[in-house]
C-alpha cells in the first residue's frame, strides 16, 4: 500500500497487431477504479466449526 504516492500514473500500451494506431492527446484509453485496500489476517486450523449457512452445500443461498 502506498497511500502517500503523489506521482504520475502511467498507462502502458501495447499494440499486438501489424496496424499502426494513433493515440491523440485527450483520448480516453484507460479507466481507474479507486477501491479500499483491505489487509486480512489468516488463522490456520485443522477443522472448521459447523454453520447454519453451510448446510446447503457450496454456492447455496439456503433458500429452497
Amino acid at each position: 500500500m502506498d497511500s502517500d504516492y503523489r506521482g504520475e500514473i502511467i498507462v502502458a500500451l501495447h499494440n499486438e497487431t501489424e496496424k499502426d494506431e494513433l493515440v491523440s492527446a485527450g483520448e480516453r484509453i484507460a479507466q481507474l477504479v479507486i477501491a479500499p485496500y483491505l489487509k486480512a489476517e489468516f488463522s490456520e486450523t485443522d477443522t472448521l466449526s459447523d454453520t447454519a449457512r453451510g448446510e446447503g452445500g457450496f454456492g447455496s443461498t439456503g433458500k429452497k
